[in-house]
């Protein structure tokens, strides 16, 4: 099986973390950028670094999005013009699946006009899934799937250890349904048996409402 290639523009934090990530996980990265420093930390770990204008069409063109599996415009704050700009000529060059860094409502909004498959807010999407780590902090993890539909990893409340699922009732008492458990160092995953009896360290992988999780946590 071929391995995916991917185009990463623009390497501030968002784009230099998720370049390091992919890499690490065996993903082919063409990164670029126009700050040079930025490049030649990148080349350390990805396929191939550039330094490019993502808003001049032939260089852009050279990198040729047409034939990567996913191109990822991760241009930061700075500079709203040159992501928009770069979004529009990936579409424009039949790159098959962007994803596009927004860093407000309307940026949103024309980089989903100009052609964007997806766009992403790193940072609105952190501070809503750390929110419910801050207010309850045996929420280890928590990540949005859709609408209100949230995935959750949580040490285990004191009231639950020594019982086991079909006693609990999570899903009649807190609208929860538990979907793996990890037990013990590094933390091996169990598949949830009804009637396998929960320890003292396990914790626990729920999907859930948001409001659910929070009842749930909140009686730890």
């Amino acid at each position: 099986m071929a391995r995916q290639q991917m185009l990463i523009i623009g390497l501030g934090q968002f784009g230099m973390s998720l370049a390091r990530t992919l890499s690490g996980k065996g993903v082919e990265i063409i990164a670029g950028d126009r700050r040079k420093n930025l490049v030649e930390e990148a080349a350390g770990f990805v396929t191939e670094a550039v330094t490019i204008d993502a808003t001049d069409e032939a260089e852009l063109g050279r990198l040729q999005p047409r034939r990567r599996d996913c191109s990822v415009c991760a241009i930061g704050d700075d500079s709203r013009e040159s992501s928009i700009v770069c979004t529009a000529l990936l579409r424009q060059m039949g790159a098959p699946w962007i994803v596009s860094r927004a860093n407000s409502p309307m940026h949103r909004r024309i980089l989903q006009l100009v052609g964007a498959h997806l766009v992403v807010n790193p940072e609105e999407e952190f501070g809503q899934r750390f929110s419910n780590r801050l207010m309850f902090r045996n929420i280890i993890a928590d990540m949005p799937l859709d609408g209100d539909l949230h995935l959750a990893e949580l040490e285990l409340p004191a009231f639950m250890e020594g019982r086991n699922l079909v006693e609990l009732e999570l899903p009649r008492r807190y609208d929860v349904m538990v979907v793996a458990v990890r037990r013990g160092e590094p933390g091996k995953i169990l598949r949830p048996v009804p009637t396998m009896p929960l320890e003292k360290g396990d914790r626990i992988v729920i999907v859930s409402g948001e409001a659910s999780i929070a009842k749930l946590a909140a009686e730890a």
